[in-house]
């Protein structure tokens, strides 16, 4: 019987992008390890803005405010949960594919749920702004300060990263 041999998975190969020596499955594992590192911020986030919605709910100010306040808190808070269960999805996963050899599926679906995630969290924080600001402003003044966050948004954690990657494309560069 022959011993067992190193699969094409095991076998460290030079990344060109990367510059790096490591097997697809090294590389797998190091792109699941740094999605939970970034998801660990966005979780944290997510988790005090949720639990601040939920207590704004119960605040004077929220009991006396009119029905858009409310509908839009209450959007907002639910944003904030679905938001919540996609950032934490990936651990959840991991858990029930551990040792399934499933490494590249994980690494592809957790992508997409912290896309997700942050989308919704996105959504989370405009929701957020508006409800404060709504309280604190006239509504029209409130709705273009949140559009100006929102456009804030699109730059950072869009506009930014399509140039870099764009960028990245054009040098070469791209990739794991």
């Amino acid at each position: 019987m022959q011993e067992d041999q190193p699969s094409e998975m095991d076998r460290p190969r030079l990344n060109p992008v990367s510059g790096r020596y490591e097997s697809e499955n090294e590389r797998l594992d190091r792109n699941f390890s740094e999605l939970l590192q970034e998801l660990r911020v966005a979780q944290t986030g997510v988790q005090i803005l949720f639990a601040f919605l939920l207590t704004a709910a119960f605040t004077p100010p929220m009991q006396q405010a009119d029905q858009f306040s409310r509908t839009l808190l209450s959007a907002t808070i639910l944003s904030a949960a679905l938001a919540t269960a996609l950032l934490i999805a990936p651990v959840a996963l991991h858990r029930t594919v551990f040792r399934q050899g499933l490494k590249e599926e994980l690494v592809k679906v957790s992508s997409r749920l912290a896309v997700g995630g942050l989308v919704l969290l996105t959504t989370t924080m405009l929701g957020g702004c508006m409800v404060a600001l709504d309280t604190l402003l006239p509504r029209a003044t409130a709705m273009l300060l949140t559009a100006g966050v929102a456009v804030w948004f699109a730059v950072f954690w869009l506009a930014l990263p399509a140039r870099v990657r764009f960028r990245g494309e054009r040098s070469g560069r791209s990739g794991a």
